[in-house]
């Protein structure tokens, strides 16, 4: 809420009623349930929600540049409206263990009764994810898809017990998910050679919290330093990507590498049985490559075009979550994705909230071709 004002005095927003704002204006370009959506960001919020934005961020959460503890992101299919997706993180109670999973796990467990979700997966490898003594700046990481029935999807750290025991977690959990065949040709074939943690590092192990068909078990990995041929290596791995689409793809985001900003990220989409991956994403950190917004908006919208998206639908969303001229910071549009295979390949742009600050300008950066 926004808290009362004295007299001579601007009244100060919380940060849930910034992020709340925000959210109503991409549920009317996305048509999703701005009431549902504005409980559930609360919820995750907890305590940090009321907290006004003026005395900084309640934990340093590394969701956002700014530490804004919410990202928005539009995800754009074809014959069929945009997507809102919210990517948040449940309010840490003690800053001295970032990655303990506690609040996270109370959240879900609250949307578990309320909306039904599937967690027989997760209970399968939670163990281990979790640790008396976890590492890393995140523990447990909550996305939201805003259909008509909310979908929920849960984002590991494979690091949590620190960078040199994520390979066997990963493998491991994995393995007992039915997924170990399709990891070990991508451990072997499509991450670079040498030991994973310097160049190559598993960001992130999510899996969908229902049981539809097109649930899935995703795997990201960090690509640091990469560049075109190391993409490239990466998506040759899931059978019926277009490593040539892929490489433009970030070529035209981000230049023609090396990738020495935030990493290219590639992410797995595996299957029970299956001996390959089924899918594939790469997410290319925009902010990182580009001289402002204005730049990254430009980016983005000639690859709508190019990958048979309306550009025009790029506007909309970009207002609802801020009206400061573009060319004034270099951040609120963080990321830009293209997902290959199923279940419903398309464009994704990632928004920031910019709830605390702004990223200034960055110097003129090598121009995309």
């Amino acid at each position: 809420m926004i808290a009362s004002s004295v007299e001579g005095h601007v009244p100060v927003t919380s940060l849930v009623t910034h992020v709340t704002d925000q959210l109503t204006r991409l549920c009317r370009v996305t048509g999703a349930d701005p009431v549902m959506s504005a409980q559930l960001v609360a919820d995750l919020l907890g305590p940090a929600g009321p907290r006004p934005l003026d005395a900084g961020p309640a934990w340093p959460s590394d969701i956002a540049d700014d530490h804004t503890p919410v990202e928005f992101s539009v995800a754009f299919h074809r014959h069929s409206r945009p997507t809102l997706r919210i990517l948040a993180e449940a309010a840490v109670a003690d800053l001295s263990r970032p990655a303990d999973l506690s609040s996270a796990l109370a959240f879900l467990h609250r949307q578990t009764r309320r909306h039904r979700l599937t967690t027989a997966r997760l209970d399968r490898v939670l163990d281990l994810f979790t640790t008396e003594r976890p590492q890393g700046v995140f523990g447990m990481w909550h996305s939201l898809i805003l259909r008509r029935t909310p979908e929920f999807k849960v984002y590991l750290n494979p690091e949590i017990r620190g960078v040199a025991d994520a390979d066997a977690l990963v493998t491991e959990a994995l393995g007992r998910l039915g997924a170990a065949p399709a990891h070990r040709a991508v451990r072997l074939r499509g991450l670079r050679p040498g030991e994973l943690g310097a160049a190559d590092r598993f960001t992130f192990f999510a899996l969908d919290l229902h049981d539809a068909d097109s649930a899935r078990i995703k795997l990201y990995v960090s690509q640091h330093d990469a560049d075109l041929a190391d993409v490239a290596r990466a998506a040759a791995m899931v059978p019926g990507v277009d490593t040539g689409t892929v490489t433009s793809f970030c070529r035209q985001a981000a230049g023609p590498g090396p990738y020495t900003g935030r990493p290219i990220i590639s992410s797995y989409t595996y299957a029970a049985g299956a001996d390959r991956p089924i899918g594939y994403s790469v997410y290319v950190p925009i902010r990182s490559y580009v001289t402002d917004d204005a730049q990254a908006r430009d980016r983005i919208r000639g690859l709508m075009d190019r990958h048979g998206f309306d550009p025009e639908q790029l506007g909309p969303a970009m207002a609802a979550v801020t009206s400061r001229p573009l060319d004034e910071g270099a951040g609120l549009l963080a990321h830009v994705s293209l997902r290959l295979g199923p279940p419903r390949p398309g464009v994704t742009v990632y928004l920031s909230s910019e709830a605390y600050s702004v990223s200034a300008p960055q110097p003129q950066r090598v121009p995309a071709r």
